[in-house]
């Protein structure tokens, strides 16, 4: 970055800065390449660089930097933190050269050979306007992706590395594009890391969107984790030395260090769990990594050393996790226990991590530590992983009409956690959590899962929607009268058996639409009509239908009559009384199916992109307050602009509706501020809950009553079992009043905790 305060330089000057800092980032990527155990392939890096180099030669990033400096930058990721080798390393120089340059994917498989070409080519982004109307670039690009990455997980790893450098850039692009970044890595690339295995680029991903999507939440805890780093350190100086003097003792080898919990993970317990930072009491971790005298049994030597610290201190009697006979599906292995610090006045719980020096590899870089570690002398089974990819091949085997339905499909795969069952012969299985009788049916073999009734867990009859506990042996009972219907995707929790279920439908569908596109031409035909596109699109509009297939459907479903009314507004009789069906579509906006030329709603085409929009008194009759999170002044928003609307969405930056979209149609994601003076009310719910009396709703009717500026639409309470909890409905100019009434109704006796029950933004 230039210096502000130094003097210009000339063009001679600034190409010599250029060109020192670029070999300067190369030279070290060099140095970081020749340093690991991969061969040495020292000139095709250097080759792919100079190509790289050549390509992007005279173009800058937002910043102002070489746009090279870039594809170097991944490159070390990948090479030093992933631990990846020279056909990652070459991919990671050329990944933006075929979308950015001339040069095409036959260009780079001519000069690097195809396995380069081919990750450059799965990491490439989709261009724009070569998809159906509504289609997503964001889903149809990670779709691309996937399919490559199936055949190679070195397309994943090289778009991560990717993302990191870009993550760590982000301060140069306008708010808007901020956001659609950081909430698209948020929603998959850090689930994605997470699920390979990959923690440090994890946590950092979530650190960086955390910081850019929330920054004045950001700072407050990164403050909050500083002002307790004494404390922190003070527990970990009292903890430890008794386990430092047995371990000695014994001969180990080892590390002991502190883990301080993440900005991020500490603001996600804050956030769920509705309590103050000083409340949460996990933020310090020690980790001890050991060298294992004998590998072949360093299992073992992890009880043991878990042992010895059992007998030192008491331990937390539900908080014992241990994955080291079945690691994680990311190849996790560890055991985690909290013990009690009798050293420290305060009496805390502390977390203790166990690991060998082969399982904190793997934990930190996942894949390619699992491939350094596969031929050593403890062995490594990567079932898990080669599962977890054929479960990936299984989902894109089936086709999907939307890529968004796939993009939901591959959430639910990725944020699977796993239980163990048995069958009726006593073999383990693993599922996913919360899987139900209906998912494992899928996850033996589709045509059990087409025909299945119920199951038999543990000798007694459940049903399909039964959900599977672990321990659980499981017999799927089936029945050849059995088969699929739509309200069995609400039986289901996993990708797979979501994504069968979907495809069965759908084959189910082509052919009610098939007879129903039979039935609408014998009735044109009857009415002396032809079956010509324009009739067919005028029946869409009529019965509410985007497309024909759906009117087929629709028709053949019987859900749209064929009757004289439609063949009157087919021979152009509008005003007959059916004409008010095709009223709502008048203004429909289509997307021009020509490259390049858009239609939309003047309000669309005028909304700035690059620049904040203002909320204020005047452009608030602009704006939709989104219900799923109901934003009010005060939080951090974002701005949602379909195509075709007429009035802006405003959602909380962390809502779950708002994450999808900044995945999904990041064009339409608009930089928002607050601007408004305290004129205009906003509807918001505040959940409480405490000690069931027969005078605690009066009281709340009397706080409720002090404050009647804040008008109150409903309040809910239900008892039970000595205990209360409830909502509250009102409207309040901004988040400021939010905290008031939550700490006025947080002093009323019984009542023991009262938060707003928005699920983006907990005000305390």
């Amino acid at each position: 970055m230039n210096d502000a305060h130094a003097p210009e330089l000339t063009p001679a000057e600034q190409e010599a800065r250029d060109e020192a800092m670029i070999q300067g980032a190369f030279q070290r990527l060099l140095d970081t390449y020749t340093s690991s155990a991969h061969r040495h392939k020292t000139d095709l890096i250097t080759k792919a660089y100079n190509f790289a180099k050549q390509a992007h030669r005279g173009v800058r990033r937002k910043s102002g930097e070489p746009y090279i400096l870039h594809p170097i930058a991944v490159a070390q990721v990948a090479c030093g933190e992933i631990g990846l080798g020279s056909t990652s390393i070459c991919a990671a120089l050329l990944h933006d050269v075929v979308e950015d340059t001339d040069y095409t994917y036959e260009d780079i498989a001519n000069l690097f050979g195809v396995k380069i070409a081919n990750i450059v080519e799965g990491v490439t982004k989709i261009s724009g306007g070569v998809f159906a109307p509504g289609a997503s670039d964001q889903a149809e690009t990670f779709k691309k992706l996937l399919i490559t990455m199936s055949d190679d997980v070195r397309v994943i790893l090289v778009k991560l590395s990717d993302r990191v450098h870009n993550m760590r850039t982000l301060e140069s692009m306008p708010p808007a594009k901020q956001y659609k970044i950081a909430g698209e890595t948020m929603y998959i690339y850090a689930p994605i890391a997470d699920r390979l295995g990959l923690n440090k680029i994890k946590t950092e991903l979530e650190n960086l969107s955390f910081k850019f999507e929330h920054p004045s939440e950001y700072a407050e805890v990164v403050r909050l984790i500083e002002e307790a780093r004494p404390q922190i350190e003070h527990t970990f100086a009292t903890f430890t030395p008794p386990i430092r003097r047995e371990l000695d003792s014994l001969g180990y080898h080892y590390t002991i260090t502190s883990r301080t919990k993440t900005p991020y993970s500490v603001w996600r317990k804050m956030q769920s769990r509705h309590i103050p930072f000083e409340e949460v009491y996990d933020l310090l971790a020690v980790r001890i990594v050991f060298e294992p005298k004998d590998a072949a049994h360093e299992n073992q030597e992890a009880h043991y050393i878990y042992a010895v610290i059992n007998d030192i201190y008491d331990q937390h009697p539900n908080r014992l996790r241990d994955w080291l006979k079945q690691p994680k599906s990311n190849g996790y292995q560890a055991i985690h226990q909290t013990f009690m610090n009798k050293n420290d006045d305060q009496g805390r719980w502390v977390e203790v991590q166990i690991r060998s020096i082969r399982m904190d590899e793997i934990a930190e870089r996942g894949l390619a530590a699992h491939w350094k570690y596969k031929d050593a002398t403890t062995a490594f089974d990567d079932s898990e992983l080669e599962r977890w990819i054929n479960s990936i091949k299984e989902i894109l085997d089936d086709p999907q009409p939307n890529t968004l339905d796939l993009l939901d499909t591959f959430k639910l795969n990725l944020f699977a956690r796993e239980i163990m069952v048995f069958t009726p012969k006593g073999e383990l299985k693993t599922v996913p959590q919360n899987s139900t009788v209906l998912d494992f049916a899928f996850s033996i073999h589709t045509t059990i899962g087409t025909h299945c009734m119920g199951a038999k867990v543990n000798q007694k009859l459940v049903p399909r929607h039964y959900q599977l506990k672990s321990g659980d042996q499981v017999e799927i009972i089936t029945s050849s009268n059995q088969h699929v219907t739509p309200d069995w995707l609400d039986h289901v929790h996993t990708a797979k058996a979501r994504g069968k279920i979907q495809a069965i439908l759908r084959r189910q569908n082509r052919e009610t639409a098939r007879d129903g596109e039979k039935k609408l031409h014998d009735w044109l035909s009857a009415k002396g009509m032809e079956a010509t596109p324009s009739r067919t699109s005028r029946l869409c509009a009529y019965y509410g239908c985007r497309t024909p297939e759906e009117l087929f459907l629709s028709i053949g479903n019987g859900n749209a009559t064929l009757d004289d009314e439609a063949a009157y507004y087919l021979r152009g009789r509008r005003h007959y009384k059916g004409w008010k069906r095709f009223v709502p579509f008048i203004h429909a906006k289509v997307k021009d199916e020509v490259p390049g030329q858009e239609q939309g709603s003047d309000f669309y085409k005028n909304i700035p992109r690059k620049k904040v929009f203002g909320i204020t008194e005047d452009t608030l009759p602009l704006c939709t307050i989104a219900p799923c999170c109901q934003p009010v002044p005060g939080d951090n928003v974002l701005g949602y602009l379909p195509e075709t609307a007429d009035r802006l969405e405003i959602h909380h930056r962390a809502c779950d509706t708002a994450t999808r979209l900044k995945a999904r149609y990041g064009k339409g994601i608009i930089a928002v501020t607050w601007e408004l003076r305290r004129t205009h009310l906003f509807r918001t719910t505040i959940h409480i809950s405490g000690i069931d009396d027969s005078g605690v709703l009066y009281a709340i009717a009397d706080v409720l009553k002090t404050m009647e500026h804040y008008p109150l639409h409903r309040i809910t309470l239900d008892t039970e079992d000595g205990m209360f909890q409830g909502d509250i409905t009102l409207s309040v100019t901004g988040r400021d009043d939010i905290a008031t009434v939550c700490k006025k109704l947080r002093a009323v006796e019984n009542i023991t905790d009262a938060h707003r029950a928005d699920p983006a933004a907990t005000t305390h």
